[in-house]
């Protein structure tokens, strides 16, 4: 005599089966990745040049406006008093 089994799911096992597996082991992928990237970022990444210009972490220092040469003060007073107001 054979014994024939006979598996009969609830809908909340087919649920679990088709559904909720899955979407827990693709949470659980994206929360390792996301770990893995979390990790080599603050441990790695960071401290690469390339990576802090591509992600603008490294801020450029502003340079200050050079002060005008004497030349062009020179020039400027001069086109000053060659105005037509003073002619």
């Amino acid at each position: 005599m054979q014994m024939e089994m006979k598996l009969s799911l609830s809908f909340w096992e087919y649920t679990t089966i088709l559904l909720l597996r899955p979407l827990l082991a693709i949470t659980f992928v994206l929360f390792v990745l996301s770990l893995g990237w979390f990790v080599a970022w603050k441990l790695v990444l960071v401290h690469v040049p390339l990576v802090q210009e591509v992600f603008g972490l490294k801020k450029k220092p502003l340079r200050s406006k050079p002060p005008t040469r004497r030349l062009s003060k020179i020039y400027s007073s001069l086109h000053a008093q060659d105005s037509p107001s003073s002619w």
